[in-house]
């Protein structure tokens, strides 16, 4: 069984018309258009696995939510697209109605959206670190089926495992991506069309990256260092799996556990790392600082894990594992807002490189947060007076703020006039009295710096499937996988043809050659669907002149044209990142 949680400021669903042969009858009432306030939806998918059984634990994971988003309305709604692997209806609606019947004995007000039909719907989630939770609810099982992995325990003695190796291939072969209902410049067909990456069920969530692909992802990572080295921070690296202890004292353990990926080692237990900052605070502590090291700024291209039903996952916008460009300053009070100002110039720095209009979001205290209130209302107030003076517009956004800190939202617009949350920056009272960070002042006395938490991108491969749709994969020199295609007139063209790519490679220009015996418009146009930038033809009249025939992608005129003035060319528009 599969759920996602939702605390929800309302939903309102209306049956359309049947799903099933037969669903369950409804009254008029039912039949109408129904809203509730103030709810805790529960999105439910009921799988072949599953027994009636299983009521008691589904029950027992709502009551645990309920509880932490302090709700008592639960709407039960089920939703088949949770899950490839769906049971029978029968079973399904009794362990809906059999739970539906625990919860109101618990005093609980439940509405269940009516079973077997298609249904509209309109929810509105509220903003709070809670408010979205997925969960499997399930009993492990020993699977004795032929050819499946089984271990057998007789006697005290652990028999070695069976399996064949054919059917194991076939279970983890890649599933083909289904684009019958998805538009050309989706980021999913533009990865398969340009190589870029894959995914494969043997890895839920998390992206296979191909050369093409790699080469756009390192890319960003470069831009990003050197923006960041010359904006003086410092480059950190932390580990991927963290002590139990760590996350405790964060806050992370108790509000996230159900969420992420656990583990023990020697009898304690450890967690994937679902986000960066309890490293760099350990980074922090390593040795005693001064008001003289700060403002420290640490960044960190930091890999993570959250767990995510497979339902959910969405290609590079919804993933398990990501790469989150997060940075951290300790910083004093007086600080504050000169370091907001900066952040702000080199989110806007970003943006601008790479075509993105955006707007600003104030969110505030949640109704779950850690840490004295008087800090919270302290850090609402100058993130607002920064904002103020820096004379930008924004928008408050009730209780969206992280659990530790009120945050700054960046919610940039692509050019299919789409809206994405990427950028945020947070203030942080909470964490470094949590952790007991300190200073020295110039009294020489101990002080508690203030934390900013970051990130621009946010994750880097979400950023780059929007980046993918919002150019349709016309991406510029700088960022294009093959920079350069050389293609030959004809065979008599392939040794000029050849040296003339050499020559590119050792400049650093990432280009290939097509000496194949496809026309020389087929070449052409192959470059082309490839979104390759710059492609050079050499016939024999480029031979015998030493001049290259140099055609810009998107145009139909040629150019003639001397390989110095063209690695001249090329090399300044990388180097600028034009």
């Amino acid at each position: 069984m599969k759920i996602i949680s939702l605390h929800c400021d309302y939903i309102t669903f209306k049956p359309l018309k049947k799903a099933l042969k037969q669903p369950e009858e409804l009254s008029e009432e039912r039949k109408k258009e129904i809203k509730i306030n103030e709810c805790l939806v529960i999105l439910t998918a009921i799988e072949k696995s599953d027994s009636i059984n299983l009521v008691n634990k589904l029950v027992k994971n709502i009551e645990d939510i309920s509880k932490q988003v302090k709700t008592n309305n639960i709407v039960l709604y089920p939703y088949a697209h949770l899950s490839s692997n769906l049971g029978s209806p029968d079973l399904a609606m009794n362990i809906l109605e059999k739970a539906e019947k625990e919860l109101i004995k618990l005093k609980y007000k439940v509405s269940r959206a009516p079973f077997g039909y298609y249904k509209e719907f309109e929810l509105k989630v509220k903003g709070h670190p809670l408010s979205e939770l997925s969960r499997e609810i399930g009993e492990r099982e020993i699977n004795k089926e032929k050819g499946k992995l089984m271990r057998e325990e007789t006697m005290g003695v652990l028999r070695e495992e069976k399996y064949d190796p054919k059917q194991l291939l076939r279970e983890i072969s890649k599933s083909k991506l289904d684009t019958s209902k998805l538009k050309d410049n989706d980021h999913r067909i533009l990865g398969q069309k340009l190589d870029l990456f894959s995914f494969s069920e043997i890895a839920p969530g998390m992206v296979f990256w191909h050369n093409n692909g790699l080469v756009i992802y390192n890319e960003l990572i470069d831009y990003w260092m050197d923006l960041h080295r010359k904006a003086g921070y410092n480059i950190i690296k932390t580990p991927q799996i963290l002590d139990s202890k760590l996350w405790k004292i964060s806050g992370h353990w108790d509000k996230y556990k159900e969420n992420n990926f656990s583990t023990k080692y020697e009898g304690r237990d450890f967690l994937v790392k679902p986000m960066n900052c309890p490293g760099g605070i350990l980074v922090y502590r390593n040795k005693p600082k001064s008001y003289k090291d700060l403002p420290l700024r640490m960044g960190e291209l930091g890999v993570v894990h959250r767990t995510e039903l497979s339902g959910v996952l969405a290609g590079l916008f919804r993933v398990i594992q990501f790469t989150q460009d997060d940075a951290h300053i300790f910083c004093t009070e007086e600080q504050i807002e000169s370091e907001i100002k900066k952040i702000i110039d080199l989110i806007k720095e970003i943006y601008i490189k790479f075509g993105f209009s955006y707007n600003l979001e104030l969110s505030t205290r949640p109704e779950k947060f850690m840490g004295d209130i008087k800090d919270w209302d302290k850090a609402e107030k100058i993130l607002e007076e920064t904002l103020k003076k820096s004379k930008i517009k924004y928008k408050i956004n009730k209780g969206d703020g992280a659990f530790y800190g009120p945050k700054i939202d960046f919610h940039i617009k692509d050019s299919l006039d789409r809206t994405w949350q990427c950028a945020t920056i947070q203030l942080d009272f909470s964490m470094p009295e949590r952790f007991e960070l300190n200073y020295m002042d110039k009294n020489n006395k101990e002080q508690r710096p203030i934390m900013l938490h970051r990130v621009i991108y946010g994750s880097l491969e979400r950023f780059i499937g929007i980046l993918l749709e919002h150019t349709n994969g016309i991406l510029p020199a700088w960022l294009s996988p093959i920079q350069v295609r050389v293609i030959n007139f004809t065979d008599r063209n392939n040794k000029y043809a050849g040296k003339i790519t050499k020559e590119l490679k050792e400049n650093g220009v990432r280009v290939d050659m097509e000496l194949s015996s496809v026309p020389l418009g087929g070449k052409i146009r192959d470059a082309e669907l490839m979104k390759i930038p710059y492609i050079i033809v050499v016939g024999d009249k480029e031979e015998k002149s030493k001049t290259i025939a140099l055609r810009k992608r998107g145009s139909k005129s040629i150019e003639s044209i001397s390989m110095d003035n063209f690695m001249k060319k090329i090399n300044e528009e990388i180097k600028q990142r034009k």
